[in-house]
């Protein structure tokens, strides 16, 4: 890996250092109110018998220790490089929303059993007007709250930040259902806490298998955003002399921590020399407009001394996607003098590369029977 000069160092230290102080003072200000919150739920849904509300409390505790993990995982997140690992710790974010979501997701299950406990042995609620006053003023904070922390989320470029921002937005829904329940109760007479409690730990329920989904795509890695190879891309064919940029593949190690590889069409008469500066100029360019650290370039050769090549090309580029599996072919080159034919393919996932493989050697060879082929089959791992 190339390194990128000290004054991009000195930047990309200066962004992190801001991000992790706007992440913990957004979690710092979840917490307290989170904390606030549950003591008032809890006190009020203890007095008045109510199931719902007490599990309203609970959600709003899992929230505020949830924003806890989320400040332990970004400082060891921001932990510095070692030796042991070169590119830092910034997965260990990852790793915490895993336990943050274990925590909603057992928060979920226990509230559910505790409504059909109520369900089956139902309590009769007793809510007073200050009680109804506090859950309405809490549906107010909770919404105003999940709209900070979601617009904290998006400035930091913090999925964690911008989960807590929507569930709080959501609460706020499931708080008003319970005031909604209380104040059917009082008009009607008609006690549904057992049952907004069962529809609350659903959804808390849910809510947890999602994390879980979400973060576990982040860990195993997902396919490239494809706004961001789009930018890396363009960046990229601002050179003049590249025709072409392939196999774009992007490495995440955590928020904000990106690397990336890639090939590009160079012409075929361009020195080492000139593919050098070349290669320096396009990972200044890529980190520049996107953030991301191009770890190696690879080379494709243009054929712009043959004419022969050209109308090859052409011919086998019509063989090669007439097949809609195959979906890009790209890093042509033909050798007409020795006889030699090589070039990738991008296969989609609908066929097994071997047999598509098959596939393509048999129908350009029968084309080529004088020509020595080689393909190297691409996955479709970027847009």
């Amino acid at each position: 890996m190339k390194k990128i000069n000290q004054l991009e160092n000195e930047e990309i230290t200066a962004v992190m250092v801001d991000r992790d102080r706007l992440i913990v003072r957004t979690s710092i200000i979840g917490i307290i109110t989170n904390v606030f919150l549950a003591a008032f739920k809890a006190a009020i849904g203890l007095l008045s018998h109510s199931i719902a509300v007490v599990l309203d409390a609970v959600n709003n505790l899992s929230d505020a220790l949830s924003s806890l993990i989320t400040i332990i995982g970004t400082k060891l997140s921001a932990k510095l490089p070692g030796k042991k690992h070169p590119l830092g710790y910034g997965r260990i974010e990852y790793l915490t929303a895993l336990v943050v979501a274990a925590i909603v997701l057992y928060a979920g299950a226990t509230s559910l059993v505790e409504s059909v406990k109520k369900i089956i042995h139902p309590e009769t609620a007793d809510y007073s007007v200050v009680s109804l006053v506090i859950i309405a003023v809490a549906v107010v904070v909770k919404l105003l709250l999940g709209r900070y922390v979601k617009a904290q989320g998006k400035k930091a470029n913090s999925a964690a930040l911008e989960a807590s921002g929507a569930d709080a937005s959501f609460d706020a829904v499931l708080s008003a259902s319970v005031l909604l329940s209380a104040i059917i109760y009082l008009v009607f007479g008609v006690s549904l806490e057992a049952w907004v409690g069962a529809v609350i730990s659903g959804f808390i329920i849910k809510s947890g298998i999602e994390m879980i989904t979400e973060t576990l795509d982040d860990i195993l890695g997902k396919r490239a955003d494809a706004e961001l190879t789009g930018k890396i891309r363009s960046s990229v064919l601002e050179e003049d002399e590249v025709r072409g940029v392939y196999d774009i593949i992007v490495n995440n190690y955590g928020p904000n921590k990106n690397t990336c590889s890639l090939h590009v069409e160079l012409p075929d008469v361009m020195t080492v020399d000139q593919v050098d500066v070349l290669t320096r100029r396009i990972q200044a360019r890529v980190y520049k407009a996107t953030g991301v650290i191009v770890t190696g370039v690879g080379v494709y050769a243009f054929n712009t001394k043959d004419n022969e090549a050209a109308a090859i090309r052409n011919r086998v580029m019509n063989l090669v996607l007439s097949h809609d599996w195959a979906l890009q072919l790209h890093g042509f080159h033909a050798d007409t003098a020795a006889k030699t034919l090589r070039f990738d393919v991008v296969m989609s996932f609908d066929i097994k590369p071997e047999e598509g493989l098959a596939t393509l050697y048999g129908e350009v060879q029968s084309a080529f029977p004088d020509y020595t082929i080689h393909i190297v089959p691409d996955i479709d791992a970027a847009d």
